[in-house]
This record gives C-alpha cells, structure tokens and sequence, in this order.
C-alpha cells in the first residue's frame, strides 16, 4: 500500500510514500531496542550535546520545514516556521535541565541510604497526528530521548516528509543510529506493534476514539501509555473583563492553525451584559484574517488539512444552525480547489447543537450567553473534555481563584489564551486524556521511578 500526500490547498498529488510491512516494522522495533541498550548508558552531557545539535538543525533549517508543513497539511508558513523554532526550544530546554529533571533523590529512612532513581524503560511508541506534524513528536522525543529512551514514530498517514524528516534531523545531529527510527505504517498495524514485546511504552496525540483504541491496546499488553486527546476549550468572559484583550486572545487562540488545534478556543462563554458587544467586536476581528495560499507569507488562515475533514467542520455548521444558531460570518464551503473553509461565528448556541456539544476542528467559534459567573463555570464544565479553559476578568485574584479550583481542565489561564510551553506540564482530564507531557513531569512520565535501600 502507498501513502499518497494531498496538498490541501490544491487537492494535488504531491508525493507517495510505500507502507512498510509488518516485518519491516518488526525489523526497525528490533534495531531501535538494540539501540537502546548502549544509548541508556550515555551520559547526560552526551545526550544533551546532541539534543542541542538537533536544536539547532531545526533553526537553521525552518524555512525548509514551515515549507514541508505548508505542502503536507496546509498550515500558514509563518506558523510552521514559528513551530520548528518551538521545537529547538523544547530541544534547548530538556538538554539543559533532564539531568536535574532525573537526579536522584534521596530519602531519610532507617536505611543507611535510601533514594529515588529514574530510570529510562526502552523503546517508546508515539502515535502522532498531522496537525502539528514537527511539535507534537519533538515534544515526546525531546524528553523521551534525553531520559535515555530510545523512540519509534508512527506519525499520521498524511505527514510522511515530516516524520522522516524528523528522523533525519536526529541522524544528521548526530545522534547513534536507530536510537530515533520513523514506522511509514497505517493505524491498523499500531496494535500489533505495541503488542510487539521489545515496545515499552506509548504516547498519542489525537482525538478522542484513537485514544481509546491505544489505551484498550496498552492495557491488554500492560504498557504505560501517556494520551492527549481531543479538547473543545471554554473561554469565559466576565462582566470586568478587559474586552479589547478578551477579543484579540480569543480570535488569534481560534484561528491558530486555520483553527485545527486541540487546545485552541472553541467555546466562547460570556456573560449577557457584555455578549452583544463581544460579539460584534468578535466577528470584526474574524473578518480581518486572510484566508488563502499558505505558502503566502501574508495569510493568515490556511486551508484545512484534508477535504473530508472540512466536509465533517462544515456539517456540524449546518447542523447547528439547523437547530437555532446564528450564522453571523463565514459558513459556506468556497468555489474551487482545497479544502478551505472560512472564518465562522455562531451565535446562539446552545446545549444539542454540535457547535456546543462536540469539538469544532476549524475555524469556528460557538458563542455562548448565560446569566452570570456561576452559569458562565458551570456551562464552561459542561463537556466530555478537560484539556484547556480560560477565563478574562480585570479582578486576577479571582480569576486565579476560578482558574485553580473551579475550571475543570489541565490547563487553565488568565487574561491570556491556552498554549503549551516547555516549562509547564501539558495534558488533560476526562476525555481529553491522562498523563502529562513537558516541564518535569512530563520526562518522568516514562522512567522507572525506582525505589533503592540500602542497610
């Protein structure tokens, strides 16, 4: 079988790609664990030597890369050269600080000498997704590789340049051979691979049904697996809050990648004094994006990443307004080539409407009046997810206060709208998956947490 790349901006074929077997896949699995057993003896100062190496591979090349990006799934090349200079960041970050990350720590006990050790499990599975083809796997492979981990990736069937372009980044850093090993598979081999004994543990970004699949898969084969799944991010907005900065933050959070972002806003919480002028206000600022070539420097909005994809965003429109939301911009599927779908505002949602009840995956905002701050949380913790929320209000104590113990999510800001950063942990709660990615407790998400006493 072959895996056929489709510029999304217009609907070409750009490049196919053979599907490994899966004895070639068992094969690779084989020489990565091989790897792993002299890679977990190197020293810290050597792993971080190379990690910087990679870091700087990925500035000194991110034109090429944002590029490849644009090509593969459509995202605006200022936003995919912004992406590959994130990931030599995360590479700066763990080469500097996995050693103090993992130092042992010791612990008084009537032991003559009793400390924590962490030590690295193997050969870890990434399932990846397409949408942040370079951040999401150099986010795993950072801290995965530098706790002494070796990694194999089984990237989305529409990013193959980017996931072997990624292994050639390691390679050409200098890394030892096989200890980062690309899978060219499609989904139906995962199972069998993480079943595949020399596999330790898996993490995968996706949505929600992957997530169940490779948890189901992990659990039977008793494998530590680490999930971020999908999310539909709630951004309230107080009756104080700052409404030129509330606006800004919620349109640049909604439209970060033509709107295909798991922790981007999704659902626009606001109270009734303020709704009508944040709507307003709202739907200007939507329509002062540019939609178009994402090759073009100047475009802000790209196409979406696959024409069904776009087809699925645009029935969830359509039904929602079917059921009494307001199609206030955008909503309609442009002539011509691509898979391009428009900024859109929904006012009027509510509760049964798949503008309120699911994720939207595109450039779609759902904007949702209630009451008062109490039904503002309460509608904001309506969902089956849990990754990121936010709330704008001008009193920060109290929404510190809403954003630590009231707002149901595994990260939640203020006055500023959801991202990841390498010094913070990233993940979620309920459908949106466990385990965390980044800052310290994403590089012990897999290691040994060992237990040594010593009389």
């Amino acid at each position: 079988m072959a895996m056929t790349v489709i510029n999304p901006a217009t609907g070409e074929t750009v490049k196919q790609y053979d599907e490994m077997t899966p004895e070639q896949a068992s094969e690779i699995i084989d020489q990565t664990h091989e790897a792993f057993l002299s890679w977990r003896e190197t020293s810290f100062s050597e792993r971080a030597a190379l990690m910087k190496k990679a870091g700087q591979l990925l500035r000194d090349n991110k034109q090429q890369y944002g590029e490849l990006m644009a090509v593969e799934m459509g995202k605006p090349i200022t936003q995919g050269i912004a992406e590959a200079e994130k990931c030599a960041w995360v590479c700066d970050f763990y080469a500097d600080n996995a050693e103090a990350f993992l130092a042992r720590e010791p612990v008084a006990t009537d032991a003559s000498h009793s400390f924590v050790s962490y030590q690295p499990l193997g050969v870890v599975l990434a399932v990846m997704p397409w949408n942040f083809p370079f951040w999401q796997v150099l986010r795993f492979a950072a801290p995965a590789l530098m706790a002494g981990n070796t990694g194999v990736l089984k990237h989305a069937s529409n990013v193959p340049g980017s996931a072997l372009a990624i292994e050639r980044i390691f390679i050409d850093a200098g890394f030892p051979p096989n200890v980062f090993r690309t899978l060219l598979i499609g989904s139906k081999q995962v199972d069998a691979v993480i079943h595949n004994p020399k596999i330790a543990a898996v993490t995968l970004t996706g949505s929600t049904p992957a997530g169940k699949a490779v948890a189901s898969a992990a659990g039977a084969a008793l494998k530590k697996s680490v999930l971020e799944l999908g999310g539909s991010d709630p951004y309230v907005v107080l009756a104080d809050a700052d409404l030129g900065l509330a606006v800004d933050s919620c349109v640049t959070s909604r439209l970060i990648n033509g709107g295909q972002s798991c922790i981007a806003a999704k659902r626009f919480i606001v109270v009734e004094s303020l709704v009508v002028e944040f709507t307003e206000r709202y739907v200007a600022k939507m329509k002062s994006f540019t939609m178009g070539d994402p090759l073009d420097p100047d475009i802000q909005v790209g196409p979406q990443a696959r024409a069904d994809l776009r087809d699925d965003l645009h029935r969830q429109v359509t039904d929602s307004v079917a059921k009494g939301a307001k199609l206030l911009l955008g909503g309609e599927i442009p002539e011509g080539p691509g898979a391009y779908y428009p900024p859109t505002v929904l006012a009027d949602v509510v509760k049964g409407m798949p503008a309120y009840d699911e994720e939207l995956f595109g450039p779609v905002a759902a904007i949702i009046k209630v009451k008062d701050e109490d039904e503002a949380i309460a509608v904001a913790n309506d969902s089956i997810f849990g990754l990121g929320a936010c709330v704008f209000t001008q009193d920060v104590a109290r929404g510190e206060m809403i954003a630590e113990t009231k707002l149901q999510a595994g990260a939640c800001f203020v006055n500023a709208f959801v991202r990841s950063d390498p010094r913070l942990p990233f993940g979620g709660i309920k459908e949106s998956g466990y385990g965390r990615e980044l800052g310290p407790f994403g590089i012990r998400e897999f290691v040994n947490i060992k237990t040594v006493y010593v009389k």
